[in-house]
Parts: C-alpha cells; structure tokens; sequence
C-alpha cells in the first residue's frame, strides 16, 4: 500500500485544521479571505516550589517552548516539588521529599527513585537482584543455592556477616608493576 493512499494520509488532506481563524477583506473592490496564525500564550508557574522566588508577572516575558528546546526550558525553568510523605518504608514518621526537575525524562518513575535516598537504595537493590536473575538464569546449581539459602534465615545471617572477599596483595599490585615495567 502507498504512502498516499494510507488512510491517515487521506486524513490528513481532507481535515480542516482544528483552529483556523479566517476574516474578510475588501481589497479594491473584492472580497479576499485572510487567514490569521494560531498564537497561544500561556501564563503559568510552572517552577512548582521554587527554591528562589520569581519575579512579578508584568516583569515575565514568552517563551517560545517546542519539542526542540523542551529540556533546555525545563532546565532553566527548574520545576521543584517538595513535601512530607508518610515514610512507608520504615513506618516511621514522614519522609521529606524534594525533587526538581530538569529534563523529561526526570519525571519518570526510576528517575524520582534515583533523587530520593531510601528509595535510590531500593531501586538499586531492585537492579542488583535483577542482574543476578539474568546471570543466574539457566544455571541450575546456582538456582538452588540460593533458594536454599532463602530458605534458612541462620545461613543468610551467617552469609551477610562474613567478611567480604579481599583481593591478595599482588594482585592489587599487578597493574601498577606492569605500568611502571613499560
């Protein structure tokens, strides 16, 4: 099917514009229509809670904000939120929570997970297990040490305790032996 034969395209050649704001003008003796652009302007505080008070409205001036320069708008604008929340993670007391916003993608879930400290913990953790997940899928061994040591509450504790694995001094040293060899 071509291009201009596809329905949307059909559409879109047959469909006034949604605004379209025409007069009349007599020009020498005829009637000519004019058609004027479609300007919108917006008055907003869009900034939120900003963290430096804005200046009056009269002193404001337009800003022109396309898709082009949306973040760039964003990031001089700097929306800011902040409050308390109910902390339902400790179920103690309120979590204070201030984000501000400098590009789109800033309002995505993950991305407010990153600005907020317990849950930036969570968020990574989440991940970490997801990693190990996608390491551990088809190795049947490692499957079921794990759901054995989910399974025992004394092994995991005793897990968690044990020192971390150090690595041996020659191999720290390694590197900096073979830099300094050439």
């Amino acid at each position: 099917m071509s291009a201009s034969s596809s329905s949307q395209k059909f559409i879109a050649r047959n469909r006034a514009p949604r605004v379209q704001i025409e007069y009349d003008v007599e020009v020498y003796g005829s009637e000519k229509k004019v058609e004027l652009p479609f300007v919108m302007g917006v008055l907003a505080d869009l900034s939120g809670n900003p963290a430096q008070p804005l200046p009056p409205v009269a002193e404001r001036s337009f800003l022109n904000i396309d898709i082009d320069n949306f973040d760039e708008r964003l990031k001089a604008i700097q929306p800011r939120v902040a409050f308390a929340v109910p902390n339902t993670l400790t179920d103690d007391g309120q979590m204070l929570i201030d984000v501000t916003f400098e590009r789109i993608e800033d309002f995505s879930p993950a991305a407010i997970a990153r600005k907020v400290a317990p849950l930036r913990q969570l968020l990574e953790a989440r991940m970490q297990l997801a990693n190990l997940q996608t390491y551990m899928d088809g190795k049947s061994g490692a499957e079921a040490l794990v759901s054995r040591l989910l399974q025992d509450p004394a092994l995991l504790k005793s897990l968690a305790a044990a020192p971390k694995p150090q690595l041996p001094d020659s191999a720290a040293t390694a590197p900096d032996s073979a830099d300094s060899a050439s």
